[in-house]
C-alpha cells in the first residue's frame, strides 16, 4: 500500500514535469541558459528522468537501464515530444518497479548510494525514495522558475 501510494506521487510530479516541458514557449527556450544559470531546463528534466530510472528502474527493478549522468547535462536541442517520450518512459519504469515492492521491502537497506552523502551512516529504501522525491521536487521547481524567467 505504501509503495502504491509513492508511486502515486511519482507519477504526478513526473506529469507535472511533462506539463511544464509543453509550457516552454518556443520551444526552444527550453534549452537556454543564461548568466548564473548553467542548467537549462531541458537538462534538468533529463537529469530528473535519468536518476528516476537508474535508482529506481535499474537498482530496484533490474530494468537494465544504463545511465549516462554527463549527457544529461550536455545534451542540448532535444524536442520537446522526445523530452516528453523520456517523462513517460520513467513514468512507466518507475510505477512498475514501485508497484512490484512489497511494503516490508521498504525497511530494508538501500545500498546503491553512498549514505553519508545523505549525513546517514544507513538508509533505508523508504528513506531513500523520500530523498527522491524531494531532489525530483528540487528541481521541478528550478524547472518551474527557469521556464518563466526566460
Amino acid at each position: 500500500m505504501i509503495t502504491i501510494a509513492i508511486a502515486g506521487i511519482f507519477e504526478r510530479e513526473l506529469t507535472k514535469l511533462g506539463e511544464e516541458i509543453k509550457l516552454y514557449s518556443p520551444e526552444e527556450n527550453i534549452w537556454k541558459v543564461t548568466g548564473d544559470i548553467k542548467n537549462s531546463g531541458g537538462n534538468l528534466c533529463l537529469h530528473i528522468c535519468g536518476n528516476l530510472q537508474h535508482f529506481i528502474g535499474n537498482v530496484l527493478g533490474n530494468s537494465g537501464y544504463v545511465r549516462n549522468r554527463d549527457k544529461e547535462f550536455a545534451a542540448i536541442n532535444i524536442p520537446a515530444a522526445e523530452l516528453q517520450k523520456e517523462i513517460d518512459q520513467t513514468i512507466e519504469v518507475v510505477v512498475k518497479t514501485l508497484e512490484n515492492i512489497p511494503d516490508e521491502d521498504l525497511d530494508k537497506e538501500y545500498t546503491a548510494f553512498p549514505a553519508h552523502l545523505l549525513g546517514k551512516e544507513h538508509i533505508t529504501k523508504f528513506y531513500f525514495l523520500a530523498h527522491l522525491i524531494s531532489h525530483m521536487d528540487y528541481h521541478l521547481g528550478q524547472i518551474n522558475y527557469h521556464r518563466r524567467m526566460i
